[in-house]
Parts: structure tokens; C-alpha cells; sequence
């Protein structure tokens, strides 16, 4: 006999967890299905662990820029307790805290592969191979992220290259890393690794710069400090055969110049796909191995009786855990009957990168403003130009960048790059939704000597 609830989420990663806890919060009897761990990848295998493993080389540059701290601070990291903290971090990869959470909001968690097998059903295998069917009287919600992708390079999957699972994961520094990609995945692992001792990191990367989708001046000045750590960076460069007999031992790798490099691990950054090859998307008309397209409810589009929600990864709209937890949020308050259209994860995107200096950035971009045809005006200062900024520290470079709708005189973007950024970023962002206009904008006063006091110095370099 089939299991009767009002909704099903099949993935209990951020994502899922925000849809399931918001409709059970809400009263309507909710399933959980996940075949891993509760938390999903970014618990265990991504945004944590990556950034326990960058906090530390943070402060250790932090300090090493500061007068009366660097003399104490000559020695390096010690690696093992860095790695350490982010076992600690990822609770030793155990989800029992998760599932204890799931028991409060009152969440039935079945554990197994979740697949839809027709119209408001789903077919859970455990590992036992025992099989459930669950119905969902309500709505089922696919919350299954994504995966990394390793392209059809020769000899790359037999190598067993590193993904940010490994990445993220290792027991031991690598000696000699190769990273294949140029996105903040490479960027950020890259960065942390070199910092806790590797000898050789080398990123390669096929387009001419690195970061490609922030503001040029952020990627300049990321790439410069990769350079600057000790990081080899090669642009317009491509991997095309990989060699590791019985993927143990060193790594040989065949660049498109005819080189060859050699390593101890290669971590393949090269982006996401989507987790829909098995959840049973033909049963209900939709393509396997595809982003589920949703419209603006986050329903999937070709679904009949609109049952089938999709939020976060999984519909490719914006591969961030924030906004999946942001549309998820939506499509519990639009299962419960509330209409609210996402569109923050188009127009008004918080992203920060923990490189150090961070990157924080929201919204549009220069050049993407100017694709969509917007009448653009941008306005860009140094984060020296205020005094917060040298009471961090000396040494540091940074600069901060607004996009202007000059027609409506209301933000579209903004990019800060610097030191501890990422906590300034909430407040662009709040403009960037909110539409704040810049003359209401001069009545915001930072604090001095806060760094945020760079806004003063934005809004005098556009007029006001």
C-alpha cells in the first residue's frame, strides 16, 4: 500500500530541507526523501567544508597584513588542524543533527533513492533494495541539486580526479595539485590548499581570465593574489588526455600545447549538471538529464495539475544554495496557497567568494546590464579611500563597483573586493532588491571609521 502524505520533497539538501520544513510548518503532512546525508552537498561537501578550510589561511593573511601581529605570526598553518576543524565542522559527515531538526519540524524522513513513478507518486529504493511508494496528495517538490561535471576527456574519469567532494574532503594536503577550471570553485580550493602546505598548486584555465562572470577589476585582483600566494595560474589552457594507470599514483596530464604536467591529485572544476538522470522525469513527460524548467511559482512547466514543483539546483535557474533555499521558501508558501513569484534569482543575486581578499558582489553586472539594454552608468572608488580600510591592516588592494539604472537612479549591481566584504554585501543587496533610490541612499550614514563608509565615497564619485 501506497504511503499517503500532502507533499513529497525527494532531496533533503538546503533546498529540500527549507520546502519540507515550510509546508509541515504550515500543517500539511510532509515527507522527506534523501539518499545520502540531510544537509546535501553543502553541509558535507561544498560551501562548509570549503570555507572551514579557507577561514584559517583568512586570518593567518589577515594578520600577516597587520603591524604588531605579523612578527608573532612567521609560522605556518599547521594543515592537521585546519583539517580538523572541518571534520568538526561537517559533524565527522554524520546527519544526525540534521535528522533530530527534521523530528522537531515534524518531517517523515525516508531514506533511499527517490524517483516520481506518474502523477503525484514516488518510488523510494533503499539501500537494501526495499522499494516504498509515496503519495502526495498535495504537491511533490524535486529539491535533487546537481553533481560536478568531468568532461569526456581521455583518460580524465579513469583517472579518478578530485571533484569538491575530494576537495573539500581530503585526509592530506596533495604535495603537487592540478585544478582544472577557472570558476570560484578553482579560485577558492586552489587558494586553500597552496595555503595549508601543498609545494605545487597549479590552476589551468581555457578562457583568458579567470572568474569570468564578476567585474574584470575583481577577477584581475583575485587572480593577482593567487599569483601572489604562490598559486601557478595558466589561462587560455586545456587538458586534452589524462594518464594515471589504475587511478593511483601520480598523474601525467597532456596540455593543448603539447606540455605535460604531473601531479600528485587533479581537481576537475569545471562546473555542474543538474541530479535528474534518475528521478523518473519520463513518468511524467519531462526530459531525464535536463534542468526541470519552472515558471515563476517554481512549477515545472509541461506538468499537468501543476503537482510538480522544482527549486533550487535541480531547475537551473541560479546554482547558488542561498537561492535555492530562497526558492524553495516560495514553493512551500505557494504549496500552502500563497501566489509569490521568485525573481530575485535573476535580478538581485548575492554571491560571495572567500578567497582572500573576498569578493562579494549582487545583482548585475556592467556587461550584463548592458546586454539587457539598460541605460547603464557605473561608478567604481579604491577601498583605500577610506580610513577603515587602513586601520584592517597595510597592503591590501580592493575597490568596489555600482551598476546605475540611470533612468530610474536605482542600483542594478554592485561588486566589492577586499577584506572581510562579504559582510558588507547584505546592504547592497537590500538596495538591489528593494530598489532604493541613490538620493535616498545619501540618508543612509555609515559609521566611522567603518569600511562601509566607501558608499559615501561611491555616491560623491556619481554627483550627489
Amino acid at each position: 500500500m501506497a504511503d499517503a502524505f500532502d507533499v513529497v520533497v525527494i532531496g533533503g539538501g538546503p533546498a529540500g530541507e527549507n520546502a519540507a520544513g515550510r509546508t509541515a510548518a504550515g500543517g500539511l503532512a510532509t515527507a522527506l526523501v534523501e539518499t545520502e546525508l540531510l544537509g546535501g552537498e553543502c553541509s558535507y561537501w561544498a560551501c562548509i567544508p570549503s570555507k572551514a578550510l579557507l577561514r584559517p589561511p583568512e586570518v593567518h593573511w589577515l594578520a600577516r597584513h597587520s603591524p604588531g601581529v605579523r612578527e608573532a605570526v612567521k609560522k605556518p598553518l599547521d594543515a592537521s588542524e585546519v583539517l580538523a576543524f572541518r571534520d568538526k565542522m561537517v559533524h565527522g559527515y554524520d546527519d544526525k543533527g540534521q535528522a533530530e531538526w527534521a523530528r522537531h519540524a515534524k518531517l517523515e524522513v525516508v531514506r533511499g533513492h527517490g524517483r516520481l513513478a506518474g502523477p503525484r507518486t514516488v518510488r523510494v529504493t533503499s539501500r537494501d533494495g526495499a522499494t516504498r511508494e509515496l503519495t502526495a496528495r498535495r504537491a511533490v517538490v524535486l529539491a535533487t541539486g546537481s553533481r560536478a561535471r568531468i568532461p569526456d576527456i581521455p583518460g580524465l574519469r579513469e583517472a579518478k580526479p578530485w571533484t569538491n567532494r575530494e576537495g573539500t574532503g581530503a585526509g592530506k594536503v596533495p604535495r603537487r595539485l592540478v585544478v582544472m577550471g577557472g570558476g570560484v570553485v578553482a579560485a577558492e580550493l586552489s587558494q586553500a590548499w597552496k595555503s595549508l602546505g601543498a609545494e605545487e598548486v597549479t590552476l589551468l584555465q581555457r578562457s583568458e581570465h579567470i572568474l569570468t562572470r564578476l567585474e574584470p577589476f575583481a577577477a584581475e585582483l583575485v587572480e593577482k593574489a593567487l599569483r601572489e600566494s604562490g598559486v601557478t595560474v595558466r589561462t587560455r589552457t586545456q587538458v586534452t588526455r589524462v594518464h594515471r594507470p589504475g587511478g593511483q599514483g601520480e598523474v601525467t596530464l597532456t596540455l593543448d600545447s603539447g606540455e605535460t604536467l604531473r601531479a600528485d591529485e587533479v581537481l576537475v572544476a569545471l562546473g555542474r549538471e543538474v541530479a535528474t538522470r534518475d528521478v523518473g522525469l519520463e513518468t511524467v513527460g519531462l526530459t531525464p538529464g535536463k534542468p526541470v524548467e519552472v515558471d515563476d511559482l517554481l512549477r515545472a512547466r509541461g506538468v499537468e495539475g501543476g503537482w510538480l514543483y522544482a527549486c533550487g539546483d535541480v531547475n537551473g535557474r541560479n546554482l547558488l544554495t542561498h537561492m535555492g533555499k530562497y526558492q524553495a521558501r516560495l514553493a512551500g508558501d505557494n504549496i500552502l496557497g500563497r501566489q509569490e513569484e521568485a525573481w530575485a534569482d535573476a535580478r538581485a543575486t548575492p554571491q560571495v567568494i572567500f578567497t582572500h581578499p573576498q569578493v562579494g558582489a549582487v545583482g548585475l553586472t556592467e556587461a550584463e546590464a548592458r546586454e539587457r539594454g539598460l541605460p547603464v552608468r557605473t561608478v567604481q572608488v579604491g577601498l583605500d579611500s577610506v580610513a577603515g580600510t587602513s586601520l584592517l591592516g597595510q597592503g591590501f588592494e580592493g575597490g568596489v563597483k555600482l551598476v546605475v539604472d540611470e533612468q530610474r537612479r536605482v542600483l542594478l549591481g554592485a561588486t566589492f573586493v577586499g577584506p572581510g566584504v562579504g559582510e558588507m554585501l547584505h546592504a547592497a543587496t537590500i538596495a538591489v532588491a528593494g530598489e532604493v533610490p541613490l538620493d535616498k541612499l545619501w540618508h543612509a550614514v555609515p559609521a566611522f571609521p567603518a569600511v562601509s563608509e566607501v558608499w559615501l565615497r561611491l555616491l560623491e564619485a556619481y554627483g550627489l
